[in-house]
């Protein structure tokens, strides 16, 4: 199963994002599974990496974030960089790996500006199972929610009938399809598989409650991050009101986001495993 690696080279502080880095892989081979990291080293594409190469990606300080559009310029230009949702869907799909695991997704950003994160378009036309928790809280969810819908990308919940709004369990919105567990999850994709639909599939685990975050706490904190880093736009902006809401929470945010990420990979991995039985 895929794990993305941006969240190594831009989602975590040093050293944190090593820690986890190895902390996932750990934890989806005590599944019994596989982990393939997937990212860009000097120009080549890469589909899972050695022990050292995931630590010397995680000290990489001139590391480029790729997403789908990306990837043939760091080819040509050689870079090293972590790939995003979309990026990692992408790799993972043309090495015929089925089953992803990463913390959030991008998604229709709040405001007026249309800013559409490329991993909503990438989810829509990439046949990948991903695992996270729901969608990152800087992001205007019910209209994330709304995109996901109008490009038939289903979304389910797993052991909730609530989209997850990735530090806190839940962001009051429903959803219409509720997963038990890993042979439901290994199912559904089957049949999705079986029925040639070219999507993806959303499977939304809420972040564990001893590291859950309420909403209103994280929307108060999210709000201080934004007028704080007003005039940072682009894929730079995700990264640095990340940054600032670890620092205003005292590392709240930091605690949620590990522990949903080892959860959300234990749980693919446990996936991965049974789609596998389900197909033999």
């Amino acid at each position: 199963m895929a794990l993305e690696s941006s969240l190594i080279t831009h989602g975590l502080p040093r050293p944190l994002n090593g820690e986890v880095a190895q902390a996932m892989e750990a934890v989806v081979r005590a599944q019994a599974a596989v982990p393939a990291t997937i990212a860009v080293l000097k120009g080549r594409m890469r589909v899972g990496l050695t022990a050292e190469e995931l630590v010397r990606l995680a000290q990489e300080p001139h590391a480029r974030k790729a997403t789908r559009r990306d990837l043939a310029d760091c080819r040509a230009s050689g870079a090293t960089a972590g790939t995003t949702v979309a990026a990692t869907a992408y790799l993972a799909h043309r090495a015929g790996i089925q089953v992803f695991a990463t913390g959030g997704i991008g998604g229709v950003h709040r405001g007026t500006a249309g800013d559409v994160s490329a991993d909503l378009p990438a989810l829509a036309d990439t046949p990948i199972a991903l695992v996270c928790s729901g969608a990152k809280s800087i992001l205007d969810l019910p209209r994330t929610i709304e995109w996901l819908e109008t490009h038939s990308i289903p979304v389910v919940g797993w052991q909730t009938d609530e989209f997850p709004a990735f530090f806190s369990q839940t962001a009051g919105i429903r959803l219409s399809t509720k997963i038990r567990s890993a042979e439901e999850a290994g199912r559904l994709i089957l049949a999705h598989r079986e029925l040639g639909l070219t999507s993806g599939i959303l499977i939304c685990v809420p972040c564990p409650e001893p590291e859950s975050i309420p909403l209103d706490l994280v929307e108060r904190w999210l709000m201080q991050a934004l007028e704080e880093t007003a005039g940072v736009h682009g894929g730079s902006l995700t990264p640095h009101v990340l940054e600032r809401m670890a620092q205003i929470s005292g590392g709240a945010t930091l605690a949620a986001n590990r522990a949903l990420l080892l959860h959300n990979a234990a749980i693919a991995a446990h996936i991965a495993a049974a789609l596998l039985r389900n197909s033999s």
